[in-house]
C-alpha cells in the first residue's frame, strides 16, 4: 500500500515521483538533495499542501522563509508564490497535494 519509493538524489539535484494521479488531486513526492532547491512558482486555480516527510525543508512562502522540520505541514492557498530549498547535508523528502487540478 505505501506508494513512496526510496529515492537518493545526488547533491543539488531533485527527483519527483507522482505518487497519486487523478482528476480531483495530484499527490507528487519531491527528493531534494542537499543543496537542492525549487523554484518558486504559483498554482492560481490550485490549493497546494506540502507535507514534510523527512529531514528539513526551507519552505519559501510569498518571499517569506522557514525551516520545517519532518513532520510538517505547509498550506499554500491558491495563486501564493511557494517554493523550498533544503539547506542541510542530507536529503529531505516530502510531498505536494495539488487540488484540485486546473
Amino acid at each position: 500500500m505505501d506508494r513512496l519509493p526510496d529515492v537518493t538524489p545526488a547533491e543539488g539535484e531533485i527527483e519527483t515521483r507522482e505518487l497519486v494521479v487523478d482528476d480531483d488531486a495530484l499527490v507528487k513526492a519531491f527528493f531534494l538533495g542537499p543543496g537542492a532547491e525549487l523554484d518558486s512558482h504559483d498554482h492560481p486555480e490550485s490549493l497546494n499542501v506540502f507535507h514534510v516527510l523527512a529531514g528539513a525543508v526551507t519552505v519559501i512562502q510569498d518571499g517569506d522563509e522557514e525551516a520545517i522540520d519532518a513532520p510538517g505541514v505547509v498550506v499554500h492557498e491558491r495563486g501564493v508564490a511557494h517554493g523550498a530549498r533544503n539547506e542541510t547535508d542530507d536529503t529531505a523528502v516530502f510531498t505536494a497535494t495539488l487540488a484540485p487540478l486546473p
